[in-house]
């Protein structure tokens, strides 16, 4: 046992003192200690022991850090722990932790400070407490009593017991009563029939005594306390006024632990309110957060009857006591600033009043809108409620938002009881005592959502800016509330404060920044909590509804505007994006980006816009970070104005940029030689990200020029020459070295840059109308051309492959079928050098393709399809032996059956069987079928089958060519003996994978597949017809023991059933032949 126990000593030395310790000796000592606490069933009383262990003078033999660990250990064999205690093993508890608890605490210094001793045994002695009682210990709490004020002390109560009697009540009630840290823990049954019995048993026996000596410790104490700070007697012991305090703060907060389990009579009488009262109100913040915290968990208190809530919210008279605190600590906050000082202590204790004012409100709330309720309580509550609104708004008013935020759930439950009261009566719910009420709370919202006097947001960081913007959220959601409730009143409100500022500043009126920014936020706000019309409807009043065609050729400007609308028009008229402070600007660009249409009714507000944004106000700033935002915004006003923007102004509005059009080209400096500098260049935020917007919106703007062929052509040019001779610049520049890689990043960024200005330009349309003026292809084939030089040189670098796969999708995008000449070149380049995630990009891009351009990739379809799907066989065939490489294996399947699937749906399947690729497809018709059988992808099963039951519709038709058959051309591409591998390969498969083993017919996606199957095998019948249904009745279905009356039944289902009905059949008869 000796051994043992030095082990354990020696071991909690070295995990004590991880840096000091050989890492194998630590980790080994941890494994030890592991090992012991899994044990704890046989080794609790050597942590007992050492926990209370004395030397020869009597103090603790053994140091902290030990005795900590042995006390963990005594509390993982009494943790959880629901049977009773064998006796020897209670008597030894009991006798040691009360003898620990008198030498100690009684006669000791009680762990001086040691708290978190004191706290871990007070947890421990809790588990000792509802592990045994009632029915092994049932006098606990009178033996403890008994040490609380010893026969042979004076009349005091020990301070160090009655401290721990607090901590012991609170770590019980938490352990048996506390809703929230039970729901933590995985739910036990026995564990919460154990809770359950020693609540109940302390309700019944214990809980008057124990209630009595808590309240007549904090009365004792609360008096010793004020005849202390009054110097009305002498202190008789060292700190005694300190001491005192904290036993009237920890008595509080057992007293408010218990108060929501037992009895209520014993917790709410006029003793205890007036001693709560007069508490709450003490020198000690501490001792009034605890009041606070008692006098919630009271009102909160569950009763059975309404009306005996009531009751109590009455007795309490709550709403009295919080008004004069209120005041009492505005006035106390506004002297303190006045002087210039702040105390973080005193605004808690203001949101701990807040909160307790909010749960008041709320209880009254539910007793006031229940209707089961009596009239007497519903009308007794509304009455103290409406006592209490007053004060719910001078706490929302509050400077500082953590307070003022306390009383938000009250706010909530009012306006949602205010909304079902209108729903429930629309025309008698609005009286003008409400309206005025919903007016002030409306003034205050607003007031709230202005920036304190003293931010500034340059200055702020990331954690106040985050907390600012979700105080405005929860704001807006009391606007929302409001305007359901009236939306005229929101509407008048916001639109007053709007344009009564905006007006202001129009008029040279001296405004601080953030009633200006307010102003705009509102404009910018009011979009969303507006409901009704949308698009340009929101901004202009419409005689009637106009028809979508004659939409864009309107007139609007002679409709008059809606509340939005002048908002909107004052907002760019008055002038205020000149504002000298960045947040209304930044704000001023937030909302013209948002509300385009609005500019759709008011072309005029177009330019001066437009200025702001492309100024020094915008893009030309001095600081970065309001360059990036407002070149996104930027390109997003362009973008959905592009129609707008007068021709006349656009080779001036693209020569104010160009300077914001030099690429900028940042490396990261290298953390350590294994880094991938390119990667983090590309995928890490940088400034080149803002700079894409603005070449997408050059691109845009270049394309309003589409009336004018050879301007834009050369606008076109002007734009795209620039970043083709920096990409040459960068070709030509010599790499010294493996980590010379800047010329790199610059090809990168220069060929997603004419990629961005392609995507600035409308989608090439298919077909194309009679009257479409073509963009201007040469220029696009001169980039597509410098692009691919670019990647013939630098393909072995993947940020190069991949920014001119992206380039390639936009202009494709934006050229249609010019650009598809150039697809075989680009792809071979792309497969030179690349990994097989590529690859997967690479097969989505042609699928775009085929998408985008139907039958005019046919051509280029025809050449990479079997190169493409050697490439994919090989990846398929490489081993998978890590998790990322098995999930690529399941990509590149996906995304090739994707591929097989729309080149057939799209009546490209010529390419499949031309003289180039027939050699290939029946290797791709094997690998359907392989797929088709691999259970370890479901997804890619479905797929196949899918892929399969498409080959039949095209080539399984017999006799003469169907229009299924037929390719864009009308050319037939029928395949003789293709019928065989219907009947070799398909039909078999059909049934051998639903009798696989591996299918799980209780498995939801299986069960889709067996849909899929099912539709294969009578799509074969359909099309096949007799010929089909007499090789399953007369040679397959007899070739696996099928007998003849079953499988003519089967065949005649398949014939006479929809495709719904048979799916659901064949679905059946899976599981019937599997049961």
């Amino acid at each position: 046992m000796d051994e043992e126990v030095n082990q354990i000593i020696q071991a909690i030395y070295i995990a004590a003192n991880p840096t000091t310790s050989d890492r194998l000796v630590y980790q080994q000592a941890l494994d030890f200690l592991t090992e012991v606490l899994s044990k704890s069933a046989d080794t609790w009383k050597i942590g007992l022991a050492l926990f209370v262990e004395s030397d020869a003078s009597g103090a603790r033999k053994h140091p902290p850090q030990v005795r900590l660990w042995s006390l963990r250990l005594v509390e993982n064999f009494l943790d959880e722990r629901v049977d009773p205690l064998d006796d020897e093993s209670f008597q030894t508890l009991q006798q040691t932790l009360f003898n620990y608890i008198q030498t100690e605490y009684v006669y000791g210094p009680a762990e001086a400070n040691q708290t978190f001793i004191r706290n871990k045994f007070s947890y421990v002695l809790s588990l000792f407490f509802v592990c045994t009682y009632p029915g092994q210990n049932p006098s606990f709490f009178s033996d403890l009593f008994t040490l609380i004020r010893p026969q042979s002390s004076s009349n005091s109560f020990n301070p160090h017991v009655s401290l721990l009697l607090f901590h012991l009540i609170i770590e019980i009630s938490g352990e048996v009563a506390d809703q929230l840290l039970k729901s933590a823990r995985a739910y036990s049954g026995p564990r919460h029939a154990r809770d359950t019995r020693v609540r109940d048993a302390v309700r019944e026996r214990d809980a008057p005594i124990i209630n009595e000596a808590v309240l007549t410790i904090i009365n004792e104490s609360n008096e010793r306390m004020k005849a202390l700070r009054n110097r009305e007697v002498q202190p008789v012991i060292e700190r005694e006024e300190e001491i005192k305090e904290e036993i009237v703060d920890w008595g509080i907060r057992a007293f408010g632990s218990y108060i929501h389990w037992i009895d209520i009579n014993l917790t709410v009488t006029p003793q205890t309110i007036q001693l709560l009262f007069a508490l709450l109100a003490d020198p000690s913040l501490a001792i009034r957060l605890a009041t606070s915290n008692a006098l919630l968990k009271m009102l909160q208190k569950g009763l059975k009857s309404p009306a005996d809530k009531l009751q109590l919210l009455k007795v309490l008279s709550l709403g009295e006591v919080l008004a004069a605190l209120e005041e009492r600590t505005r006035t106390e906050k506004t002297e303190r600033k006045a002087q210039n000082r702040t105390d973080e202590g005193e605004e808690s204790y203001r949101e701990s009043l807040g909160r307790l004012l909010s749960a008041l409100g709320q209880e009254l709330i539910k007793l006031w809108e229940d209707d089961k309720n009596d009239e007497d309580v519903s009308m007794g509550s509304g009455e103290l409620l409406e006592q209490v609104l007053p004060l719910m708004l001078r706490f929302m008013a509050d400077e500082y938002d953590d307070t003022s935020s306390t009383v938000f759930p009250l706010l909530t439950s009012l306006l949602t009881a205010y909304k079902r009261l209108k729903k429930s009566n629309p025309d008698g719910f609005m009286s003008s005592e409400k309206l005025t009420f919903l007016q002030q709370v409306l003034d205050t919202t607003l007031s709230k959502m202005k920036w304190d006097e003293d931010a500034d947001p340059d200055d702020m960081d990331e954690d106040d800016l985050t907390a600012f913007d979700l105080l405005r959220k929860d704001l807006r959601v009391f606007l929302d509330s409001i305007q359901t409730l009236d939306n005229d009143l929101v509407t008048r409100t916001v639109h007053s404060v709007a344009i009564s500022t905006l007006t202001a500043f129009n008029s040279s009126v001296n405004l601080t920044w953030q009633d200006a920014e307010l102003a705009i936020h509102l404009v910018y706000l009011y979009g969303e909590i507006a409901k009704g019309q949308k698009g340009r409807a929101a901004f202009v009043v419409l005689p009637g509804s106009i028809v979508k065609e004659k939409r864009k050729t309107t007139d609007y400007s002679n409709y008059p505007l809606t509340p939005h609308g002048e908002m909107m028009f004052a907002l760019v008229s008055s002038g205020i994006s000149t504002f000298p402070h960045i947040t209304v600007v930044m704000q001023f660009f937030e909302t013209v980006a948002r509300y385009a249409d609005f500019f759709k009714v008011r072309k005029e507000c177009v330019i001066p816009a437009i200025e702001a944004l492309v100024d020094g106000r915008g893009v030309h700033h001095q600081k970065s970070n309001i360059r990036a935002r407002a070149s996104y915004l930027f390109h997003k006003f362009i973008k959905e104005d592009r129609n707008d923007v007068p021709v006349e102004i656009v080779e001036r509005l693209l020569d104010s940029i160009r300077d914001a059009l030099v690429i900028q080209t940042d490396l990261p400096e290298p953390e350590s030689p294994e880094q991938d500098i390119l990667f983090d260049a590309v995928n890490e935020p940088s400034f080149f990200d803002s700079q894409l917007y603005l070449f997408e919106a050059a691109g845009t703007l270049v394309s309003v020029m589409f009336t004018v062929p050879e301007q834009q052509a050369a606008l076109l040019r002007s734009v795209m020459k620039p970043v083709t001779d920096e990409m040459e610049k960068a070709l030509q520049t010599p790499m010294q070295g493996p980590l010379d890689v800047l010329p790199v990043l610059q090809v990168h960024h220069c060929v997603m840059a004419l990629g961005a200005i392609a995507k600035g330009f409308v989608d090439f349309p298919n077909p194309v109308p009679p009257d479409y003026i073509l963009p201007p292809l040469e220029v696009f084939e001169q980039a597509a051309q410098a692009i691919l030089v670019s990647l013939d040189v630098m393909n072995r670098f993947k940020i190069v492959r991949e920014a001119t796969r992206s380039a390639f999708s936009r202009l494709l995008a934006s050229t249609g079928p010019t650009m598809t000449k150039y697809i075989p070149a680009l792809m071979g380049s792309l497969l030179v050098h690349f990994d097989s995630g590529e690859l997967v990009e690479f097969v989505r891009f042609i699928g775009h393709l085929i998408h985008k351009l139907q039958d005019q990739i046919l051509d280029v379809l025809d050449q990479l399809i079997t190169p493409l799907s050697t490439h994919i066989f090989s990846v398929l065939a490489a081993p998978s032996e890590t998790s990322s490489e098995r999930q690529l294996h399941l990509e590149t399947k996906k995304e090739y059956l994707n591929l097989l699937n729309n080149i057939i749906s799209s009546k490209q399947h010529v390419v499949l069987t031309s003289a180039r690729n027939k050699g290939g497809f029946e290797t791709i018709l094997t690998m359907a079928v392989q797929i088709a059988q691999d259970f370890s992808d479901n997804n890619g099963q479905k797929l196949a089958f899918s892929l399969l039951s498409r080959t039949i519709t095209v080539w399984g038709q017999p006799g003469p060519p169907s229009n299924e058959s037929l390719n864009g051309n009308g050319t037939s591409t029928q395949i003789p003996g293709f019928e065989r591998f219907l009947y070799e390969q398909l039909v078999p498969v059909a049934f051998k994978v639903p009798s696989s083993p591996q299918f799980n017919v209780k498995d939801g996606q299986m069960m889709v597949l067996c849909h899929e199957i099912g539709g294969m095998l009578q799509l074969i019948c359909k099309t096949r017809g007799q010929e089909a249904y007499d090789y399953l009745v007369n040679v397959f279905l007899p070739s696996q023991n099928c007998p003849p009356e079953m499988a003519t039944d089967f065949a005649t289902k398949i014939r006479d059933y929809d495709s719904k009905t048979f799916k659901k059949f064949f679905t059946d008869f899976v599981r019937a032949s599997r049961s």
